[in-house]
């Protein structure tokens, strides 16, 4: 099973004037397929990895060959890391402006509300040296941590599923926002889906769950 560029949920267009077109056009046809098509010939000798889905190959980096461990790790971070990056992102009008139900008790609970928490993401996100992301994750008793990572390192690979992600790569960002990461990160919560972020807090323990099945 060969790793493939997804299509997105949305044109590349229907995020402006957040993401501007040409930047996610690029981004998604140029960047993330080329993470794909590198990830392919990484595993392209190891059938038994390619059949697992990207996801599942990141929960269970550590039982990736070690002479490919680097590759598999960056490629396959890339890949995913981009593949939740178009998810939880919508039109600024369909896009829900907040979280609801149990991953809005879980903020209140872990932040002390919305506000705080998007402050402290904001925080996380402008930390970020150089190359990396900025995630939301959750473990299966679902207590939430906001987590930034280099380059293209994913928290499933210690054991955390992320309920969003934020790109924090120049690339995302540079044709409209040049080096002004902080105007970058403000326009993005306006295309955050919050409905996404909630579904995927109340179907962390099955996804968790589903990676350990694909382990054996």
């Amino acid at each position: 099973m060969a790793y493939e560029l997804p299509e997105l949920p949305y044109d590349y267009d229907a995020l402006e004037p957040h993401i501007d077109a040409e930047t996610l056009r690029i981004h998604h046809d140029q960047h993330h397929r080329r993470y794909a098509n590198d990830l392919n010939e990484v595993l392209a000798d190891y059938p038994g990895l390619a059949n697992h889905s990207i996801e599942a190959l990141l929960w269970n980096l550590d039982r990736v060959p070690e002479e490919i461990y680097p590759l598999a790790r960056f490629y396959g971070g890339g890949c995913a890391n981009h593949q939740l990056f178009w998810k939880v992102m919508a039109p600024a009008l369909a896009a829900a402006d907040a979280p609801t139900g149990a991953l809005a008790d879980a903020i209140d609970e872990a932040f002390g509300g919305l506000d705080a928490f998007v402050e402290a993401f904001t925080d996380a996100a402008l930390s970020v040296f150089g190359s990396g992301w900025a995630f939301l994750t959750t473990d299966e008793e679902g207590t939430l941590r906001i987590e930034a990572t280099a380059n293209n390192d994913n928290p499933l690979t210690d054991g955390r599923g992320a309920l969003f992600v934020l790109d924090c790569w120049e690339h995302a960002y540079y044709l409209s926002y040049r080096h002004r990461r902080d105007e970058y990160v403000e326009a993005w919560w306006n295309v955050l889906d919050w409905a996404t972020a909630d579904d995927r807090y109340d179907r962390i323990p099955e996804s968790i769950e589903r990676f350990e099945r694909e382990r054996h």
